[in-house]
């Protein structure tokens, strides 16, 4: 699913209404009618009570009509709020003209009129088009709004935040709790930094132009199932160990063979024919009752690894889930670096010793797989200002070192060399628990062992970790959640995304 800039989306209305030889008020009628059955299917009469929906003067106010009209028609109280202004767009003094005589309107000039605690809201003052933070009365309105503990439903956007940039400091930003947007997601709802404003958000199919959309170049995708259909082919009936790879784990120091089991784990439930699992001494024992599925190669050190293995018969190598930073151990990474002909995928304490010795960037393998949370971003890069300045940092970083990387959060984003994003659509809080990205380990690496592509096996292996998380989360609930449940589940995941042979 691509994510359009607030430009593109201006012209995919364009495209649609040009196309469909319609009119854009039709579009907005299409629109504002679907976020009506939206509403009205959540919220009878008496449980909306008196809607209160405040019209900006463009043409996100002309879909704040449309819905106070259409709700009206359903025999919802409605009441209307319209911010003062000198200029009207042509759709929004259109359907002021159609609002029904008996739908009360108040002018805003004087300020927000007095607003119950959890009174329902209907927010379509301004929408994506808007470019600059709101002030004078607009921002007072929305101070006031934010202050009243309304329940606030945005219509596209919540009034005040910027769809592709991020707000500038104590900048006014509608409150919402549900935000309800059309056809395709906005970057402004996938980062951290807006979730106080966006709230739950949704989205709603009009029938924007496919053509338009197919045909337009995005620098962002948000995934989900559709995108991924023909990436994982079903299993052919004659295949056997040695189709789907042999992988490579460098995992584990005392203390943390932990993190060792579970990427292990991860890795023999997510396809790779083959197993192998360098591990300290300390680990030989546990990771052969844990994993008897995997082999197991011993370093000579009892605690941490020392010593690289000969590499060649792997066709993925995965390094870093509980390793430790010891000097021998940053010289084993150092020399699977110059080394290794097999894709990289990096992690955990790999990416710390990479972020302390930022030399070894320069040696690391074109293609890698690199998967940080947002600290450990940090210590690769620099420390980001927002979220929108840390996408930059990510999209110039991957370019710098012609490399992927995940950086992992509530919408984990894939970086690719060329600047492509990539956000995740599965997933749940659940998953913030220890060992979570241990697994997610074990899954690209078990990927690339199988011979997907880096962008491929990276994307399908978010998905599917997130996947797996929400199957994981529906039998022991969030708080419950452990990161070997998303391991039982990684199976059931990667079968809702292979692609079946037709009749």
């Amino acid at each position: 699913m691509k994510i359009l800039t607030a430009d593109q989306t201006h012209q995919a209305d364009q495209a649609t209404i040009r196309e469909e030889k319609i009119t854009s008020e039709a579009l907005m009628e299409r629109a504002a009618t679907a976020f009506t059955d939206w509403l009205t299917a959540r919220q009878s009469p008496a449980e909306a009570g008196e809607i209160m929906v405040l019209c900006g003067p463009g043409n996100n106010g002309g879909d704040g009509l449309v819905a106070a009209r259409r709700l009206h028609e359903r025999g919802y109280r409605v009441q209307v709020g319209l911010l003062p202004a000198s200029n009207h767009s042509d759709d929004f003094t259109s359907n002021r003209q159609r609002l029904p005589a008996a739908v009360p309107v108040t002018d805003l000039a004087a300020g927000l009129p007095p607003i119950q605690p959890n009174a329902l809201v209907l927010d379509a003052l301004f929408g994506t088009g808007l470019s600059r933070p709101l002030d004078g009365a607009a921002a007072a309105i929305v101070q006031q709004l934010n202050a009243a503990q309304a329940r606030v439903i945005a219509i596209d956007i919540p009034s005040g935040l910027l769809a592709d940039a991020s707000q500038p400091a104590d900048s006014a930003v509608v409150r919402a709790r549900h935000t309800v947007s059309f056809e395709l997601p906005k970057l402004a709802f996938l980062l951290p930094q807006n979730a106080e404003y966006v709230g739950h958000w949704h989205l709603l199919p009009i029938g924007l132009s496919r053509e338009f959309i197919e045909e337009t170049d995005v620098a962002m995708h948000f995934v989900d199932a559709t995108m991924l259909a023909g990436w994982l082919p079903e299993r052919p009936k004659f295949a056997h160990k040695g189709t789907y790879g042999h992988a490579l784990l460098l995992a584990g120091s005392r203390g943390k063979i932990g993190a060792a089991v579970l990427a292990t784990k991860a890795c023999l439930h997510s396809g790779a024919g083959l197993l192998t699992v360098r591990v300290p001494g300390i680990g030989y024992d546990i990771l052969q009752i844990s994993a008897p599925e995997a082999m197991t190669l011993t370093d000579p050190a009892t605690d941490f690894i020392t010593e690289l293995p000969d590499l060649k018969p792997y066709s993925a190598i995965g390094i870093g889930p509980g390793l430790g930073k010891e000097d021998s151990t940053k010289d084993v990474l150092a020399k699977l670096l110059s080394e290794a002909q097999a894709p990289l995928v990096i992690d955990a304490d790999a990416l710390n010793l990479l972020g302390e010795n930022r030399e070894l960037l320069a040696q690391l393998p074109a293609d890698s797989i690199l998967t940080p949370h947002p600290k450990e971003f940090e210590r690769l890069t620099q420390p980001a200002r927002d979220d929108y300045h840390r996408l930059e940092l990510l999209r110039a970083f991957c370019q710098q070192y012609c490399c992927y990387t995940v950086l992992k959060g509530a919408y984990t984003c894939l970086g690719a060399p060329e600047g492509t994003l990539y956000f995740n659509s599965t997933g749940n809080a659940g998953m913030a628990t220890g060992g979570s990205g241990d697994v997610l380990t074990g899954v690209i690496t078990a990927l690339r062992a199988q011979h997907l592509s880096p962008l491929h096996a990276a994307v399908l292996g978010v998905y599917a970790h997130g996947r797996a998380g929400d199957l994981a989360a529906q039998e022991t609930g969030e708080a419950g959640l452990l990161a070997g449940d998303i391991v039982r589940f990684l199976g059931p995941a990667f079968q809702e995304v292979t692609t079946r042979t037709e009749f």
